[in-house]
């Protein structure tokens, strides 16, 4: 049976599809509205030209998850042409207009002809609570880090002692700075009475931490402009920072939960370096299952953590980054080298040896993460948790 191709160009309410045959004729073009109804009748018109049907996207979660989900419940294959991707294809096509109907049919011509496509597999529902988590966290994180250098600004305008004393990644210095943000206030409050009051506030080295503010304070008489507002502003700033905080702690006990409860959290955690934090954007970033990754090559391309050439002429032996990669999932992999090199020594031995062979520090705690694939797909394939082996063993 003759197979057809149906491209979707994915838009915030609409969905255009092309569907082309073996030989590149257009067979359907429609433009449906983001809605269930609309979508089934899509599917089922398409299904009715050939029922061995391969769809392509440019879109492959956020706004595009009803459609993929829609046809993976129908059984069809789906595979996944980056937008980068059709937009450089794109220039190959006639006409310089661009138009859904023709990115649609970009897309499907481009996986009439491409074999080496992203396959698109079901999503388990603790995979897909997994990502929405952590890319909760990794919002809240940004944030967080947005807020506390805009609260190191207004600190640094009127108080610059105090900035350059506090550490305003530690809860401590975020409470004391959403009661008091002056030098005259800190003053006329005293040391003793400050190491009262952050106590009251569950502070950690609350008499230090006094004792460090009273001293900034002593080193600033002067009374800036525009103090009093700013004042307001590093208090308000201050009182963010630490509810950012507790949301991402909150979150933090909530993923180390749900990551425990997937079958392969405990193979995943016994790798060095691997917590439930990274273990559960490994798991985010995968969908949980390696079924789509034949190979570990294949997984370490799709994180980013294996060099591609780049030759040309005479110059033989040029890598560089790949630009298609999964960047959480390069995430989870250099990371986790980086704390492996100061927890596991076989780590150390591998990063050490290559620093002696003239590699820079990132390159070779890359180089590290690329073995480290290969070390945790075995994992997985084998279901084995990590076991060093017995020479590094003995000899830490």
């Amino acid at each position: 049976m003759a197979r057809n191709w149906a491209g979707t160009d994915i838009g915030k309410a609409h969905r255009h599809t092309v569907v082309l045959n073996s030989d590149g004729d257009v067979l359907l073009s429609r433009r449906v509205v983001n809605d269930e109804p609309e979508l089934l009748s899509l599917i089922g018109d398409v299904l009715e030209l050939g029922e061995d049907v391969v769809w392509s996207v440019d879109v492959a979660d956020g706004m595009a998850c009803l459609l993929v989900n829609l046809l993976l419940n129908h059984g069809q294959t789906i595979v996944y042409l980056p937008g980068l991707a059709v937009n450089r294809a794109s220039a190959g096509y006639r006409g310089l207009g661009k138009t859904d109907a023709k990115d649609a049919r970009v897309i499907a011509d481009q996986a009439r002809m491409r074999r080496d496509l992203h396959l698109l597999a079901p999503e388990s529902d603790l995979a897909a609570e997994l990502r929405v988590m952590t890319d909760r966290r990794a919002d809240l994180v940004q944030e967080r880090t947005r807020k506390t250098n805009r609260l190191h600004a207004q600190v640094l305008s009127i108080f610059p002692a105090l900035e350059r004393a506090l550490e305003l990644t530690n809860i401590g210095p975020l409470v004391l700075l959403s009661g008091y943000q002056t030098p005259a206030a800190l003053r006329r409050l005293g040391r003793k009475r400050l190491t009262t009051w952050l106590r009251n506030r569950k502070v950690r080295s609350a008499e230090l931490l006094a004792g460090t503010a009273v001293d900034a304070a002593e080193r600033q008489h002067t009374q800036l402009p525009g103090e009093a507002a700013i004042a307001r502003v590093i208090c308000d700033l201050a009182l963010e920072v630490i509810s950012l905080h507790e949301k991402i702690h909150d979150l933090d006990k909530l993923i180390e939960t749900r990551f425990h409860e997937h079958e392969l959290a405990p193979v995943i955690s016994s790798m060095p370096g691997i917590g439930p934090l990274l273990g559960a954007e490994f798991l985010a970033a995968t969908g949980g299952d390696l079924a789509r990754f034949p190979s570990a090559d294949r997984l370490a391309t799709f994180a980013g953590v294996a060099p591609v050439p780049r030759d040309s002429g005479n110059v033989n032996g040029n890598l560089h980054r790949p630009h298609r990669y999964r960047r959480g999932l390069q995430r989870v992999f250099y990371r986790s080298a980086m704390i492996s090199i100061r927890s596991c020594p076989e780590s150390r031995i591998f990063y050490d040896r290559k620093r002696a062979e003239n590699k820079t520090h990132k390159h070779a705690v890359l180089a590290l993460a690329r073995r480290r694939v290969n070390v945790l797909f075995a994992m997985i394939r084998d279901r084995q948790c990590y076991e060093a082996p017995p020479s590094v063993t003995a000899a830490a």
